[in-house]
């Protein structure tokens, strides 16, 4: 099969049973992967992750770096000031996750311009910023 499923023996993120479908789906899910991406610079304070990750409401925020933090993948570590300070960053475990979203993300810039030619030739572009950014 792919490499992916041949390295644990046991496991299969094809099972929708396995762990590591559901880490796969924290972290690779519209917000689980903006927020590692967000994070891969390094640590942020929520409302940091919240600027920029736009359009994500402060309770799926936070469900989603909870989800994370419970992985593994991110760390919370409060301060204890006046102002509530929380820092998040990534961990060891979600540092090689998160730079390989970065990596995704990087394609989908480079192929854009092929994607949105071929939605326009099929009808099918929704989006309005890739119709903004690439002629």
């Amino acid at each position: 099969m792919s490499r992916g499923t041949d390295r644990v023996a046991g496991m299969s993120v094809f099972d929708p049973q396995c762990t590591s479908r559901e880490v796969l789906e924290h972290a690779t899910g519209r917000w689980g992967a903006l927020t590692l991406a967000a994070l891969v610079e390094g640590p942020l304070r929520f409302a940091e992750v919240r600027r920029n990750v736009s359009g994500v409401s402060d309770r799926m925020l936070w469900q989603t770096l909870q989800r994370l933090e419970d992985d593994g993948l991110v760390a919370r570590t409060p301060h204890p000031t006046v102002a509530r300070r929380v820092d998040y960053e990534l961990t060891g475990l979600g540092r090689p996750i998160a730079e390989r979203i970065c990596d995704l993300i990087d394609a989908i810039y480079e192929q854009l311009p092929g994607i949105v030619a071929h939605q326009r030739a099929n009808g099918t572009s929704s989006a309005s910023l890739a119709d903004d950014t690439v002629d």
